[in-house]
C-alpha cells in the first residue's frame, strides 16, 4: 500500500466522521491526510481544500482564510520541496513550521519508501 493510499483512507475517515457530526475527529483525519500527502502537489492541495471546506462548514473564518493562503503555497511550493515536514496544515500552526511526525505516520512513510 502506498503512502497515497493512506491519504485516501484518511480523507474517507474525515468524511465519515463529518457525516456523524464529529467535526473535531474529521479535522484530525484531514491533518493526518495533510502530513502524508505533503510530497504530492495533488494530495497536498487536496488536503488543504478539504480543510477549507471544513472551515466553511464550521463558519471558522480564520481557518477558512488561512487555508486559502495554504492552498496557494501548496500549489506553488510542493513540487520544489518547500514544505515543512510533519506540519499538520491547520491555522493553529505556522505554515512554515516543521513538526515531528506521529509514530504511526512515520511508519507508513518508512514502509512506502521500501
Amino acid at each position: 500500500m502506498s503512502v497515497y493510499d493512506h491519504v485516501v483512507i484518511e480523507l474517507r475517515a474525515a468524511k465519515a466522521a463529518e457525516a456523524l457530526g464529529d467535526m473535531a475527529t474529521a479535522f484530525r483525519h484531514l491533518e493526518r491526510a495533510h502530513i502524508l500527502g505533503q510530497n504530492s502537489t495533488r494530495f497536498h492541495v487536496l488536503a488543504h481544500i478539504r480543510m477549507l471546506v471544513w472551515a466553511w462548514k464550521q463558519r471558522d473564518l480564520g481557518e477558512f482564510f488561512g487555508q486559502l493562503f495554504r492552498i496557494v503555497g501548496a500549489a506553488t511550493k510542493t513540487f520544489i520541496g518547500l514544505v515543512p515536514k510533519g506540519n499538520s496544515g491547520g491555522t493553529n500552526v505556522s505554515p512554515f513550521r516543521s513538526m515531528p511526525l506521529p509514530d504511526d505516520l512515520q511508519a507508513i512513510m518508512n514502509q512506502s519508501r521500501r
